[in-house]
């Protein structure tokens, strides 16, 4: 079998994707090491007899993953500079330069060489992006041979494999598990307390449920009580909570407008949340049966929001500032960086963000056309996609000289901040250049599992003397890169930043790019309250924290 994979390299590749992800399924407790710790763990076993894929594989993944990450990331890193932005970035700035100091620290004092320290910054920093910004700067590093390159990548994969797994634990629990108790709060019931006072929604519910209840209804009542109260009145009662849809009068089916006077024995339709179509129906009469020619289809429509004087708008404050625009158009779903986040009244919305609308077709359109643009399902666009990643390698031939360093951004920097223009400028033009949130999720992660295959498979020889040498040193670090910014995050978001304890587990999670945190402080609290603050420090993170490989090589290579 061994000889089959070492003459076979797309088996060898795909046997580490398919065992590792099946690896990365274990769980125990609130802990699953993940698809890439797995794969990486078993493509380091794999390598170590030997098998090994071409570096230009590695090359061409990397480019994809990160110019993906950069594309999705884009709308909400911009959206993103603004007060409240800058106020969860303190947290992404100062776990990007913590984990650069104690890296560097841990470097010098124990005497290791720049790939291994490398390596405990990326692992500890669970930002697997930094693998590879980091290898490509040690292959600019002047003075060294092929061959010593080639061994110092290895030790990045491998020290970044042992932190990576205590750094993934160690955050875990923190955010899950401690820091809630050091605050002194259950966390389920602080963010079903955070959500309530946001108004409205359900975040109690988790994946595959549905509310028995559904906050968004229709009903038809007939008019018993509201005799000559016109269609605007009777909807400005409930403050856009509910909308009339339909009015039949004995046969014929009226046209609905803000002016019309409703009869006594008329039936009407009535859409919108359960609290507002109640308020209406109290004021018209008896709920009826569905009555036929009223019963007017509802359009369910994903948007990516366009309108820039949206951007940190509350979606009541939206429907209270354009209230013709959102009359009759609810919304339902609402989704950040891939992330869901509450649909509630205090929400705010960015830039970019994919907004799941409910109402008529008209009123839909309607809306559409003032503030968004329908999320398209087509092909991607492969002549925008390439030329930004072309752009992006162009980018990372940069190089500064300072002394007898080299620092250059390397094809992860360029293509990280070319994607995170191109996804930006997308988000303003929708009409070209689609990149469909499907498929950049799936090249993003195709790309980063295949990247961290080939280079396990590379680090695997070089794995069993580095790990003998350094026992305890790694999993110390890893341990200690994570608690130090985690606990100093938590002090600065507390202290200066006021930050509800909630959202600021979350923003913790986020400043770590930790997804498996994330998931089980989302499934200990019962709630995706935590999302509002780690889809900002997530963001800001993730391009932020690959661009500390190159800094780092650049301040041991020019201190060796």
């Amino acid at each position: 079998m061994l000889n089959l994979l070492r003459e076979n390299a797309v088996l060898a590749l795909f046997a580490c994707l398919a065992l590792g992800y099946l690896v990365g399924k274990l769980r125990v407790g609130p802990i699953t090491l993940g698809g890439i710790c797995g794969t990486l763990i078993v493509s380091m076993l794999i390598g170590a007899q030997h098998v090994s894929v071409n570096a230009d594989v590695k090359n061409v993944a990397f480019a994809l993953f990160i110019f993906s990450l950069g594309y999705i990331a884009g709308p909400g890193f911009v959206a993103n500079l603004n007060a409240k932005g800058l106020r969860f970035g303190v947290l992404s700035i100062m776990e990007a330069v913590v984990v650069v100091v104690i890296a560097v620290v841990i470097t010098k004092v124990g005497g290791l060489d720049v790939g291994t320290g490398a390596g405990i910054l990326a692992g500890a920093a669970t930002e697997s992006a930094v693998v590879g910004t980091a290898q490509e700067a040690i292959t600019e590093l002047s003075g060294i041979t092929e061959q010593q390159a080639t061994q110092l990548q290895a030790h990045v994969a491998t020290a970044y494999s042992v932190c990576y797994l205590f750094g993934l634990i160690t955050i875990v629990l923190l955010t899950s598990q401690l820091f809630p108790r050091l605050m002194k709060i259950n966390l389920a019931d602080a963010s079903r307390e955070l959500w309530h006072k946001m108004r409205g929604g359900d975040a109690t519910l988790e994946e595959g449920q549905e509310a028995s209840m559904p906050a968004l209804v229709g009903r038809t009542y007939e008019v018993a009580v509201g005799d000559g109260a016109t269609v605007q009145t009777l909807e400005e009662s409930v403050q856009l909570h509910a909308s009339i849809e339909g009015v039949k009068r004995g046969t014929k089916v009226l046209t609905v407008s803000p002016e019309l006077k409703l009869r006594t024995g008329d039936r009407v339709l009535v859409v919108g949340k359960r609290e507002g179509v109640m308020g209406i129906g109290e004021s018209l009469g008896p709920e009826t049966s569905g009555v036929p020619g009223i019963e007017s289809p509802l359009t369910v429509r994903e948007l990516v929001l366009t309108e820039k004087k949206l951007a940190g708008q509350t979606v009541a404050a939206v429907n209270k500032a354009y209230p013709v625009e959102t009359e009759g158009v609810y919304l339902t779903g609402l989704q950040r960086v891939g992330q869901d986040l509450p649909a509630s009244g205090e929400t705010e919305l960015h830039h970019g963000d994919t907004l799941t609308v409910v109402g008529t077709a008209s009123k839909v359109d309607r809306f559409q056309k003032k503030f968004g643009a329908k999320v398209r399902t087509e092909s991607a666009d492969w002549v925008y996609i390439g030329f930004g990643i072309c752009l992006g390698v162009l980018l990372g031939q940069i190089v500064v000289h300072i002394g007898d360093a080299n620092l250059t951004l390397g094809t992860g920097g360029g293509c990280l901040i070319s994607g995170l223009v191109f996804g930006w400028f997308r988000s303003t033009q929708p009409t070209f250049g689609a990149y469909p949130p499907v498929a950049a999720q799936t090249m993003k992660d195709l790309g980063l599992a295949m990247f961290i295959a080939v280079t396990g498979l590379a680090a695997g020889p070089d794995a069993g003397p580095l790990l003998k040498q350094y026992p305890l040193l790694l999993p110390l670090s890893g341990i200690a890169m994570v608690v130090i910014p985690a606990f100093l995050g938590l002090w600065i978001g507390r202290k200066f930043l006021k930050i509800d304890k909630p959202i600021l587990i979350g923003a913790i999670a986020g400043q770590q790019c930790s997804t498996p945190a994330i998931t089980a402080v989302t499934n200990t609290a019962n709630s995706s309250v935590p999302m509002l603050g780690y889809t900002i420090t997530y963001t800001l993170s993730n391009f932020l924290l690959p661009l500390t490989g190159p800094i780092f090589v650049g301040i041991i290579g020019l201190q060796t």
